[in-house]
């Protein structure tokens, strides 16, 4: 982490009441630590906007009892190349499988792999979540 340097904002009273009790909500420790969460949040959205490098987590549930699905999951990574660093894959009961993959590169890349998946036929749910290494630097 680099050196600290302190500065300060203006808030409306309701708006900073808000902010506190959310933040008390999820645990942290002060204001500090928040903000700078919501600021690397911003900077990780930026990257993606701007099509830039990513990291994501595609995790979905689907029924693999699908006919097909299962090996146009496969096909699809195959195509996808090194976009797909690894897969874990877990069977939640006799119909339902969850699977979760790990992907780099470019933010529409990434998202389009990942909205290609949660369009077949059979995936139940899923959820992308993309980060960059952007928003660790500080």
């Amino acid at each position: 982490m680099g050196e600290l340097v302190r500065t300060g904002i203006s808030l409306e009273e309701g708006l900073l009441a808000r902010f506190d009790e959310v933040i008390a909500a999820k645990g942290y420790q002060n204001r500090s630590e928040a903000v700078r969460d919501l600021i690397r949040d911003h900077l990780v959205n930026e990257e993606v906007e701007a099509n830039k490098e990513v990291f994501g987590t595609l995790t979905i549930m689907y029924d693999h009892h699908q006919a097909g699905l299962s090996e146009k999951l496969i096909a699809a990574q195959h195509r996808a190349g090194s976009r797909v660093l690894a897969t874990t894959h877990v069977h939640l009961d006799h119909h339902n499988c969850l699977e979760v993959l790990i992907m780099h590169g470019s933010s529409e890349s990434v998202r389009d792999l990942a909205n290609g998946i949660l369009t077949l036929r059979g995936v139940k749910h899923g959820k992308l979540v993309v980060t960059s290494v952007a928003a660790g630097h500080e």
